[in-house]
């Protein structure tokens, strides 16, 4: 991408140009200049950190998950049931999205998540021997002598020439199918949701529309002012959407924390029987026989939701640097089903 622009903006004569066709003044051109070098400035430390980020972060998933496999049943059940227990009211629609896929193509995402890798894990060895290169012999790596322009055109077209594109073409492809299921089945399962926030929406757009909307044009300059109705429409979508999924991230998470509690309870209790842990007779093998489970249950349940609600159904420092991109998921999955096309109502 970064090739790409700087391509452009040194070859296209349309770039320096304004929509009326008049060639652009001196200022704006010097802008256009100073932001595609940056972009060429930018582009070996971005491809430098790919390179050394994703062979570790692949590294670290293929640990976690040979570890994952080798826990106790009741272990597993217990981190799901506290992950639902305390965050089922901050991730409602990506866990449901996860579920969604689970029965309805985790083998395809994980084949195509494993192609899209192996072709990621070629491309940066290839990248490693080409930059060891030293055609000129002349001590220096030739990747060393090339600026931030040629650098991109270079790496561009080594992962041209080296990427199978029916590959990736087949990962993209399978992964969109999925993606539209998982679309389609949660538009269905959160449908009071959406209809809640598109009333809101259409509710608060009409008022806007009415008042606010010629207030901000008679203040904003006339080249300006065709943003004012765009930009209020989406302040209405945001403050729609946001009441709208609180009121569904409560129910969610009273719903999670009850799911998650139950796990974590039997999980607890599986353990206590398994190490013989009777408690003087208080604990017997067949969970029926007591209360205690129902106890653990309750309590679990009752703590988590009480948790979640005084964290706003958020997630707290340090947990929000970790999930980060667990955050961005939740809110794109909501705006997708609420406001995307070809979503079923």
């Amino acid at each position: 991408l970064l090739f790409v622009l700087s391509f452009l903006h040194k070859r296209n004569p349309f770039v320096c140009r304004s929509a009326d066709g008049t060639t652009m003044d001196e200022s704006t051109k010097e802008k256009i200049e100073g932001f595609t070098k940056v972009l060429r400035g930018l582009a070996k430390p971005a491809f430098d950190a790919f390179v050394w980020v994703l062979p570790k972060a692949i590294s670290g998933i293929q640990t976690a998950h040979a570890y994952w496999n080798k826990l106790p049943q009741n272990a597993i059940l217990f981190i799901y049931g506290t992950v639902f227990c305390f965050f089922g009211g901050t991730f409602p629609t990506l866990f449901a999205a996860i579920q969604a896929a689970e029965y309805g193509g985790r083998k395809t995402v994980m084949e195509s998540i494993k192609m899209l890798t192996d072709e990621a894990l070629v491309i940066i060895e290839e990248s490693k021997k080409d930059d060891a290169e030293d055609k000129d012999g002349d001590g220096v790596k030739d990747v060393k002598q090339l600026s931030p322009s040629e650098f991109a055109k270079r790496k561009t077209l080594l992962v041209l020439r080296k990427m199978n594109p029916e590959k990736i073409d087949k990962a993209i492809a399978s992964l969109y199918k999925v993606w539209m299921s998982v679309v389609a089945v949660l538009s269905i399962q959160f449908a009071r949701t959406i209809s809640m926030a598109l009333a809101i929406a259409d509710f608060l757009h009409k008022p806007c529309d009415r008042f606010v909307t010629p207030l901000l044009q008679r203040v904003i300059p006339d080249e300006y002012d065709k943003w004012v109705p765009v930009v209020l429409s989406w302040i209405t979508k945001a403050i729609a959407m946001s009441l709208a999924w609180y009121i569904q991230t409560v129910q969610s998470a009273f719903a999670s924390a009850m799911k998650g509690g139950l796990m974590m309870g039997r999980a607890a209790y599986q353990a206590m029987t398994y190490r013989g842990w009777t408690l003087g007779g208080l604990i017997p093998e067949d969970h029926s026989e007591s209360l205690i489970d129902e106890v653990l249950q309750y309590g679990f349940a009752g703590l988590g939701f009480y948790t979640q609600f005084k964290l706003n159904f958020s997630v707290p420092f340090p947990l929000n640097l970790v999930l980060f991109p667990f955050q961005i998921a939740e809110q794109y999955i909501r705006y997708t089903i609420t406001f995307g096309k070809g979503k079923v109502a």
